[in-house]
């Protein structure tokens, strides 16, 4: 798939793909997430994210709201350890009005004080909802336990002591010191002339003054493998067992992935899919997942079951384990599982949405956009030699950090 790229003169990247589609997508993405947080600003990342859009020096919130809204479009944003992203869908022929909302809710916000008040109460309440679902705050537990002195291992939410600190003068020393110019890429999918989209993103953002990052991120050292039972009172026993794993620039990354989605990614016939639920019906949702950082990683392997299932389940997953590190595939396992993950990353792109973030965080981080041919032969390069050593080297048992609800 052909894209373009132009460098703006504050440092800022775009980066566009035509799509012959009548809905565009466009965004800003930002490499800043909750691992550049202070411990005192823990949340702060997201906390900005929810109050970007309630005011700006040209419009109040509810104009805010309704400028894409009113022409059937919306303007979202999300959070993680490493970046933050604001963008928005929309009909294509209103790029303009899309790209001058995103430029104005950025670079131009007030924080009125009166609507950070009212964010906290909703952040408070996200924060308690997200308690009440176990599924999902293992996964942050099982980060902080692994990584227990870095604010990589810190929950991106935050705390409801850290959001009540949280004022203008706190946010704006915050992006002072990770909202950097050339740390930006505005990232574009859509029906229109590179040329227009160029000189409308010059117009909007090509004036932003020039931020450059000096101070580099702290950086993830050491790991201690390490077991521990929380008593959360659940209905279901809930497990996580997990290895820290490579970094996003590692080259062994594409293996993982593809031992990764082997293992217990989104097919239904993955390994631990037809162990635990198809063959004994131990779990209803049992999965495998392997997120890469700047300078480390983590391959996490969940499931929920009933408690008296809970050691039986967890035999089960040290078996499949214990399976790649031992047993190669044979050249039409091999096969498949090269043809499966590359079916599913060619579905993921025909999604223009989340073709828009793959397409910005490439650019972020490699400064280039893989091409499916390029992906496949990348994929086609891997063997059955390269599965087996990478699962020696990140499912050695003696590696393996568990923790389970119960």
């Amino acid at each position: 798939m052909e894209y373009f790229i132009h460098n703006l003169k504050n440092g800022m990247r775009l980066v566009h793909m035509p799509a012959d589609n009548e809905v565009a997508y466009c965004g800003l993405l930002l490499n800043t997430g909750s691992r550049d947080e202070l411990g005192q600003e823990q949340g702060m990342a997201h906390f900005i994210e929810h109050v970007i859009f309630k005011g700006t020096t040209h419009r109040k919130a509810y104009h805010i709201l309704c400028r894409l809204d009113d022409v059937g479009g919306e303007i979202n944003a999300y959070t993680t350890k490493e970046e933050t992203a604001f963008y928005a869908g929309f009909l294509a022929q209103h790029y303009d009005r899309a790209v001058e909302l995103l430029s104005d809710i950025i670079f131009n916000s007030t924080f009125p004080a009166n609507e950070l008040e009212k964010e906290r109460e909703v952040i408070a309440d996200e924060i308690n909802s997200f308690k009440d679902n176990p599924s999902d705050q293992i996964f942050d537990d099982f980060e902080e336990l692994i990584y227990p002195t870095h604010p990589i291992g810190r929950n991106i939410l935050g705390t409801p002591q850290t959001l009540v600190t949280f004022d203008e003068k706190a946010i704006r020393k915050f992006m002072a010191r990770t909202y950097h110019t050339d740390q930006m890429v505005i990232c574009s999918v859509g029906k229109i002339d590179f040329p227009r989209l160029t000189k409308m993103i010059d117009k909007y953002f090509g004036e932003v003054k020039t931020k450059r990052r000096k101070v580099e991120r702290t950086p993830v050292i050491g790991y201690t493998p390490v077991q521990e039972i929380k008593i959360q009172n659940t209905f279901q026993a809930h497990c996580v067992i997990g290895n820290v794993a490579y970094p996003a620039m590692h080259p062994s990354r594409m293996n993982l992935i593809l031992l990764n989605n082997l293992l217990g990614g989104q097919g239904l016939n993955s390994r631990l899919n037809m162990s635990l639920r198809e063959k004994h019906g131990y779990a209803y949702n049992v999965e495998s997942t392997y997120t890469p950082y700047i300078d480390t990683g983590v391959l996490t392997i969940y499931f929920g079951t009933d408690p008296e299932k809970l050691e039986k389940s967890i035999v089960l997953v040290h078996k499949e384990l214990d399976k790649l590190r031992t047993t190669k595939l044979g050249t039409l396992q091999l096969h498949r599982a090269k043809n499966q993950i590359l079916g599913q990353i060619a579905m993921s792109a025909d999604n223009k949405e989340n073709l828009l973030f793959t397409l910005g965080k490439s650019i972020m981080l490699f400064n280039r956009y893989d091409t499916m041919e390029a992906i496949q032969k990348k994929i086609e390069e891997i063997s059955a030699d390269h599965l087996i050593e990478t699962a020696n080297e990140i499912f050695a048992p003696e590696k393996l950090s568990m923790l389970i609800f119960k």
